[in-house]
C-alpha cells in the first residue's frame, strides 16, 4: 500500500489504496489542501508539487493542463490533486501556499486555530 507525505507548516503522511488521488488522501488525513470545486476539474486550488513519485502518478490529460493555466507557480513538478492518482509507488507532495490559503479561506474554523 502506497503512503503519501504532505510537507508544509501542518505534515501528513497516510497510507492509501492504489488509484488513490491526492486530494482524497489529503481529506483522509487532514492535510490542508484547497478543493474549491469539490474536486471536480474546475478550478486549480488543489494545485501541489510532487517531489516524489511524480512519474509513478497517472497521466496529466489535456482538461488539467487547461486547469492548471490557472495555477499560481507552475513547475514541471505541479499536478493538480483531484486528479493525480497514486500507483504502488510513496509520493511526498508539497502542499503549494494558494492550496493552503485556499483550504483555509473554505475552512475558517481551521484557519482561527492556524493563526493561534
Amino acid at each position: 500500500m502506497p503512503k503519501i507525505q504532505f510537507l508544509g507548516p501542518d505534515p501528513h503522511e497516510v497510507d492509501v489504496a492504489p488509484g488513490t488521488s491526492v486530494l482524497e488522501a489529503a481529506r483522509a488525513c487532514g492535510a490542508q489542501v484547497g478543493s474549491a470545486c469539490g474536486g471536480n476539474l474546475a478550478c486549480s486550488t488543489c494545485h501541489v508539487w510532487v517531489r516524489q513519485g511524480l512519474d509513478s502518478l497517472s497521466e496529466i490529460d489535456e482538461r488539467e493542463d487547461d486547469i492548471m493555466d490557472k495555477a499560481f507557480d507552475v513547475r514541471p513538478e505541479s499536478r493538480l490533486g483531484c486528479q493525480a492518482r497514486c500507483s504502488d509507488a510513496d509520493l511526498v507532495v508539497e502542499i503549494t501556499r494558494e492550496s493552503r490559503k485556499a483550504f483555509l479561506d473554505e475552512h475558517p474554523d481551521q484557519a482561527a486555530a492556524a493563526t493561534r
